[in-house]
């Protein structure tokens, strides 16, 4: 079709082909749709069409742009291609970035109908998650990663010109095997720049306020002796209150403490904890993330289509797409690993707007604060900005969406030969199904609980690590003693860790490490 009849037909494309110009004018509807008819808030655009090479290299710095080198980029670069060009690994359609601009790459292998679903997707989806939830506006700077990601990679190179590259690379190794436990999961409230200015102020005249001159002019002979066990006290009380422990940012912890580290080591670990800090929300909102990415796409290409915008040779490749994405395996299908996050969060969201517009009576009694507000979208974007994967299962998960998925609670006893059904289809166990559910999504309860709890800086320097054991469940050992390795390489000297049962206190398993030499 030519660009004249298309016009005159209200279709935006005819085909698979696409160009610059097409991709602007097709933002632009996407934009109408998403921003001024359905009141998405989002980040303003910046649209990359890359190479196959491009989105593997991209996959293997951990989707980020502007990342410093390190080894293990290339080996994940060079296993994933491997996968793509042996046919048994797909690539994304397109790549998002949680900043402001807001960068979103896509394929230029795509066709034009994927080019318009990536876009309602990630630039208008996913920018609008990133922009609103609460827990991206605690943990992330949207203006400043980028700049800082820039700082990195110069930094890291610098110190591979002036230390070598086998020692960066040494200190990285350490780093990223700790990137877990290189968070900090309770934050003080974040300071602006001028907040900081202030405070420096205000320290700066108090310390002019109190310091007296006087002291400089009397011999030290003169001055008040304090015996040594009068100093024991308070060198300990002020040691263990510039160590703050517990603490459980492991990261941060060697970064201010280890008494070996040079500076640039310490500015190393600090790269990586940022990092780390910057995907925790990521790792707390999949299901709600690419729900409310995969409903916003749906919304849009159906309004799109209802609009006249496209036809229906892009409705069937896009419901094609769509399908997949959200298919839900069986526990008997070879492909089940699990609950596949785009179809539980798209699930979701559509069953909230189900009930805001249609509500059954068991609706009304499940969630009598939005069913039957006929306001989906406001609704939906209450539950997208205060909410996190495991409390927003707890809040808006539907009796009915639990017998679609065809969810039931076993458990599972290693004491015991058997399985139990802990809770079936009734209203006491849709609650405990959903509880359970909940429970998996909690990134509290997946990762372990392991916090610094003693570090001797005066004697022989030993680092004491704790590790709350929750429901009997020990570190794999193996896994366990090689990360004590790259602990102990950091802090320089002896580490130990201790498993302790979370409820009891009881001591189940020690672990120690040497740094190697």
């Amino acid at each position: 079709m030519t660009s004249a009849a298309r016009k005159k037909s209200k279709l935006l494309y005819d085909g698979p082909e696409w160009d610059f110009d097409l991709i602007q004018t097709t933002y632009d509807a996407i934009y109408e749709i998403g921003v001024n008819q359905m009141g998405l808030e989002i980040y303003p655009n910046q649209i990359e069409v890359i190479r196959s090479e491009q989105m593997l290299d991209a996959y293997a710095s951990i989707g980020m742009p502007n990342m410093y080198r390190h080894w293990s980029f290339g080996k994940h670069f060079a296993r994933e291609e491997v996968l793509y060009r042996k046919g048994a690994r797909a690539l994304a359609y397109e790549l998002v970035i949680n900043s402001d601009p807001c960068i979103n790459y896509i394929m230029e292998e795509n066709s034009m109908t994927m080019q318009t679903l990536v876009m309602a997707h990630a630039a208008i989806g996913h920018n609008h998650f990133f922009k609103n939830n609460y827990l991206f506006k605690q943990w992330t700077d949207a203006t400043s990663i980028l700049d800082y990601l820039t700082f990195a990679k110069e930094y890291v190179a610098e110190c591979e010109e002036h230390y070598g590259v086998e020692a960066v690379e040494a200190v990285l190794d350490s780093a990223h095997a700790l990137m877990n436990q290189g968070i900090s999961r309770h934050p003080s409230p974040r300071r602006t720049d001028a907040q900081n200015r202030e405070k420096a102020r205000l320290r700066h005249e108090y310390e002019e306020q109190t310091y007296n001159e006087i002291w400089r002019t009397i011999p030290r002979s003169q001055l008040p002796r304090v015996s040594h066990q009068d100093q024991i006290p308070a060198e300990m009380a002020k040691e263990a209150a510039n160590l703050s422990l517990p603490q459980e940012n492991l990261l941060y912890f060697l970064e201010k403490h280890a008494p070996k580290l040079d500076e640039w080591k310490r500015e190393l670990l600090r790269i990586v904890r940022m990092l780390a800090q910057y995907f925790y929300p990521q790792r707390q909102t999949k299901v709600m993330n690419e729900g409310c990415a995969t409903f916003v796409h749906y919304e849009i290409l159906n309004t799109m289509y209802d609009q006249g915008l496209i036809n229906e040779g892009a409705m069937l490749e896009f419901m094609h797409s769509h399908s997949s994405v959200v298919f839900q395996p069986g526990f008997d299908h070879r492909g089940f690993s699990g609950i596949n996050p785009y179809a539980l969060g798209f699930a979701m969201m559509r069953d909230i707007q189900r009930m805001c517009l249609d509500p059954t009576e068991e609706d009304r009694e499940w969630f009598p604060g939005f069913a039957g507000n006929g306001e989906p979208i406001e609704t939906l974007k209450e539950a997208w900005a205060n909410f996190r994967d495991d409390s927003f299962i707890m809040q808006y998960l539907s009796p009915k969406l639990m017998r679609d998925f065809h969810l039931f609670h076993i458990h599972d006893n290693s004491e015991s030969a058997f399985v139990e059904v802990k809770s079936i289809h009734d209203e006491r166990g849709f609650r405990e199904v959903r509880r359970r559910l909940a429970d998996q999504y909690d990134t509290s309860s997946r990762d372990p609980d392991i916090q610094v709890v003693s570090a001797d800086l005066s004697g022989g320097r030993r680092l004491t690590l704790h590790h709350r054991v929750r429901n009997g469940i020990l570190l794999e050992k193996e896994q366990c003693d090689r990360t004590l390795l790259h602990v102990a390489h950091l802090w320089g000297y002896r580490v130990k860790l201790m498993e302790m049962d979370a409820d009891t206190g009881e001591l189940l398993k020690e672990h120690e490490a040497l740094p190697m030499p």
